[in-house]
């Protein structure tokens, strides 16, 4: 029991990697807040970690809201008394647009999602971590939050922002005893595809030349245990970095 008695809140929790990881920390003994805009599908998960002996709640939230990431974190500590563990993995595509088609609309969405998110629920949780002297913050970055072509414009620099803040977030409160790091997943079964909504030809076929490259796609479970490590005293010596978890796709 990797997390026995540690509170972990958990984003875009409801289903892919979010699911995953919230059903590992329930099951390495971590009281785990599911938080998702799906709510039918975060409830679906707090039931499956209960019927396995494990506990959870589930919190609908739209992390682009900032009332909605306070009210995620006010709750886990309503109903646990404090929060270990943030996992920061909601996240949305972009259609692969290059920069000559994003519009604005779309570029503030992705950030709101994949970036400002971030930022808000870890600006939220550091007052609780630093009290305690004491706490994890697991963000979900990508492959192309490392490399130029595994999206669009707008998701690539989205998580580069990600990459960024993670190291700088680590580094800047790593002597108060908090570790910040992330996640660079390659291509994971997940359902993030259903937030395309009009793939750009242009950006799709810029991005198509390196999809040959990848060994093969990732299972959810296996960035899961990735999240795990991070997450857990065994990996009490890293900090403000990235963990690349993608089959040897970027080795090339």
């Amino acid at each position: 029991m990797r997390l026995q008695n540690q509170v972990a809140v958990v984003t875009g929790a409801a289903s892919g990697m979010g699911k995953a990881i919230a059903l590992l920390y329930a099951q390495e003994g971590a009281k785990v807040i599911v938080s998702d805009i799906n709510s039918d599908a975060a409830n679906g998960v707090v039931e499956e970690i209960k019927a396995k002996g494990g506990e959870a709640i589930a919190v609908t939230a739209n992390v682009a809201k900032e009332e909605d990431i306070q009210n995620l974190i006010d709750t886990a500590v309503e109903q646990f008394g404090t929060v270990d563990i943030l996992v920061n993995n909601a996240g949305i595509m972009d259609n692969f647009e290059a920069a000559g088609d994003i519009r604005d609309d779309v570029w503030e969405r992705v950030f709101a999602v994949n970036t400002t998110s971030v930022m808000r629920a870890t600006r939220k949780v550091l007052p609780i971590f630093l009290e305690k002297q004491k706490g994890v913050i697991v963000n979900v970055a990508s492959a192309g939050g490392l490399y130029g072509a595994r999206a669009g414009a707008a998701y690539t620099a989205s998580k580069h922002a990600v990459v960024g803040f993670t190291k700088n977030t680590g580094y800047m409160y790593a002597k108060q005893g908090i570790r910040c790091n992330a996640i660079a997943p390659g291509g994971v079964e997940t359902n993030i595809g259903a937030s395309m909504t009009n793939i750009n030809e242009f950006g799709m076929s810029r991005t198509q030349v390196g999809l040959g490259l990848n060994p093969r796609i990732g299972k959810s479970e296996e960035i899961a245990q990735v999240a795990l490590f991070l997450a857990s005293d065994e990996s009490s010596f890293v900090n403000g970095t990235v963990i690349t978890a993608d089959a040897g796709w970027t080795a090339y």
